[in-house]
């Protein structure tokens, strides 16, 4: 009995053992491999790239002071259209004490020659009239006496200039009044009242009082790959989209491309510049960030498949064109243009040819759609 009841047992575990091993091999023969094709298709392709960058006024100038002092009253504020000529700010003139002591060392030494010149011409001129010398050695005495007449008024104005920035007589603007020199918006003034601020000459900028620029004018400032210069071209049409004004996008036209590159994070790109056409009324503020894309090239209707359906063997690509259910021939094609996702195809298929899509397992397939 107890003997029939183990050989009992011993079936049963046998028979579940088998079950198992059916159920396993079944559920393993339904994960096949997924056979995706598709065929040639019609579409678009073009290939651009993408410059980021900002939006610049064409005519951005910083205006500087001619003379060194202490800004006294600043007459504009940021935003504030203005004319050519309009006054921004007044200064108030601090000489410099070296040139001041020899510009008045000077005055009194052309004074004095003048004075004693003078002097010497009344006598000659009552000794000419005496008939005691003749007329010609009288008019040595002119013409030195009008020399040092000039002299003397050079000092004065020399001393004139260093004190007050200007001439009175001259009728000229006075130096201690900054002007506008270009019609525009006031985009920056970096000096407050109080500032002390140098002249721009040959040997130094200068104190920059304000920026002003055209804001009727503006470009698109950015940088291109090296990469992609070389496909770039002036004139080319750019659509432009700036980041703080959503859903539009603007037309521009390459006008410049830098003849020298510059190195940023270690890849060398080149600036170009490109005009905006269609701003019409929007108010567009100087600074703003935009990304600029720039058609390299463009094949309309064309014959196209997806990128991942093209192989390559040494170099080469093919594809893998269905010839019966399930049997697949290697073709080889020759490519054209890509825009990254599709891919032009010049030679090798035909439209009503199945393309087969390299294998991939399951998992990796999920998501995926043809």
């Amino acid at each position: 009995m107890k003997r029939k009841l183990i050989i009992g047992i011993g079936a049963l575990f046998g028979v579940l053992f088998l079950w198992t091993l059916l159920v396993i091999w079944g559920r393993s023969g339904t994960e096949d491999i997924v056979i995706e094709t598709e065929t040639p298709f019609l579409e678009d392709i073009v290939k651009k790239t993408v410059a980021t960058g900002s939006i610049q006024p064409r005519r951005e100038i910083e205006i500087k002071s001619r003379v060194s002092g202490i800004v006294d009253e600043i007459l504009v504020n940021s935003g504030d259209f203005i004319e050519q000529g309009t006054v921004i700010a007044k200064v108030r003139i601090i000489p410099n004490i070296v040139q001041l002591n020899e510009a008045e060392s000077r005055v009194k030494r052309a004074r004095i020659n003048f004075e004693h010149s003078k002097r010497d011409r009344d006598r000659h001129e009552k000794l000419w009239k005496k008939q005691v010398i003749s007329e010609k050695d009288l008019q040595n005495y002119r013409k030195l006496f009008h020399l040092k007449k000039t002299e003397l008024q050079s000092a004065q104005n020399n001393l004139e200039l260093i004190r007050r920035g200007s001439l009175q007589q001259s009728g000229t603007t006075a130096a201690n009044l900054i002007r506008a020199t270009l019609s525009g918006t006031v985009l920056t003034v970096p000096v407050k009242e109080g500032t002390s601020i140098t002249e721009s000459n040959t040997f130094n900028a200068g104190t920059t009082v304000a920026v002003v620029a055209n804001m009727n004018d503006m470009i698109f400032v950015g940088t291109v790959d090296e990469s992609e210069i070389g496909q770039i071209k002036e004139a080319m049409e750019l659509n432009i989209r700036i980041a703080a004004i959503n859903n539009k996008t603007f037309f521009g036209i390459l006008e410049q491309i830098s003849p020298k590159g510059q190195k940023i994070q270690g890849v060398t790109r080149f600036e170009i510049k490109a005009a905006l056409k269609d701003l019409q009324d929007l108010r567009v503020r100087a600074g703003y960030s935009a990304t600029a894309e720039i058609v390299l090239n463009k094949r309309e209707q064309v014959m196209v498949i997806h990128e991942l359906f093209l192989q390559f063997d040494s170099g080469k690509p093919f594809v893998e064109v269905e010839v019966s259910s399930g049997q697949f021939e290697k073709r080889p094609v020759t490519v054209g243009l890509s825009d990254g996702i599709n891919i032009e195809i010049l030679s090798g298929i035909e439209k009503t040819d199945r393309i087969k899509k390299p294998q991939t397992d399951v998992s990796s397939m999920k998501g995926y759609g043809t």
